[in-house]
């Protein structure tokens, strides 16, 4: 099976990756993070305008048109800025939530026992009475925790997830790749050192092995194959982050630093949800 992208699925990436460059960069998402809980509306709408959340819906209804796949590459994009806000259930929500779709309703849903962005959320399609407010180690997504039970997160809502962790993986080990090459230490840049080398390479491997996976999975639409993918992106996304803060050294560790944020968001999306050992059984049972 071909998993190549074809030439209108890298326009389609370029296209989100230059749109996210312009209205989130990362003086906005330092901004984003001095305030915690507010969502940027105008940011939103223009996502929506863009059909971000419409992808998926048929062009008569006013949608893009396209397919899981795609949706995947977008998400991608979405992970590696480290996009806030509750953009899966949006997403999944436009078609059925009115305003959804162009960005001028902002839907959240439970994220397993998780209930991220409820005060900034139009509408809430979890029951959200007796949800309590939770200190997130993420300044950039404020959660609320429910009671339960609660309903297991949708195949579609967990590889759009693992497809936003893999982009965070992909942007971390950039990070650790140009700084071994400009920072210096006794005449040379780290990267020349083989313990450097050895830890960027290992983050590339976790990237690659995530992005087989989310891509096939995205194409198949297997549930297993959804576990698979959501398994590797989130080691991906939180062992790479935990070697970019040690490729950075001490100031891995700064609040200046960046990588401390793509560490803490991936906590959380893995936090949510299955837990690794419970997607690991449902990989087994397959077997």
């Amino acid at each position: 099976m071909d998993f190549q992208l074809t030439d209108d699925q890298r326009a389609l990436r370029q296209g989100v990756r230059d749109l996210l460059a312009g209205r989130f960069d990362r003086d906005a998402l330092r901004a984003a993070v001095d305030v915690p809980g507010h969502l940027d509306r105008e940011l939103w709408r223009a996502l929506g305008e863009a059909g971000f959340f419409a992808l998926r819906l048929p062009e008569a209804d006013g949608g893009v048109g396209l397919g899981l796949p795609e949706a995947v590459l977008v998400f991608e994009e979405a992970g590696r800025v480290l996009l806030p806000g509750p953009l899966v259930a949006t997403h999944l929500a436009a078609g059925t939530v009115p305003g959804a779709a162009t960005g001028e309703t902002v839907v959240t849903d439970a994220d397993g026992e998780l209930l991220p962005w409820l005060d900034a959320s139009d509408v809430v399609l979890a029951d959200a009475s007796g949800a309590a407010p939770l200190r997130s180690v993420d300044p950039l997504t404020p959660l609320h925790r429910l009671p339960g039970p609660y309903a297991p997160r949708t195949p579609e809502a967990v590889l759009l997830t693992a497809a936003e962790q893999l982009g965070s993986a992909g942007r971390t080990c950039e990070m650790a790749v140009q700084h071994a090459r400009e920072r210096e230490q006794f005449g040379q840049p780290i990267g020349a050192f083989q313990a450097v080398k050895h830890l960027c390479a290992q983050m590339l491997v976790r990237t690659e092995l995530a992005r087989a996976a989310v891509y096939a999975a995205a194409v198949t639409g297997d549930p297993v194959e959804t576990a698979a993918a959501e398994l590797l992106a989130d080691e991906a996304a939180v062992r790479n982050a935990r070697d970019c803060v040690q490729v950075h050294g001490g100031m891995g560790f700064t609040w200046e630093a960046d990588v401390h944020l793509h560490l803490k968001r991936a906590w959380v999306r893995a936090g949510a949800g299955r837990t690794a050992r419970e997607t690991e059984e449902v990989l087994a049972a397959a077997l």
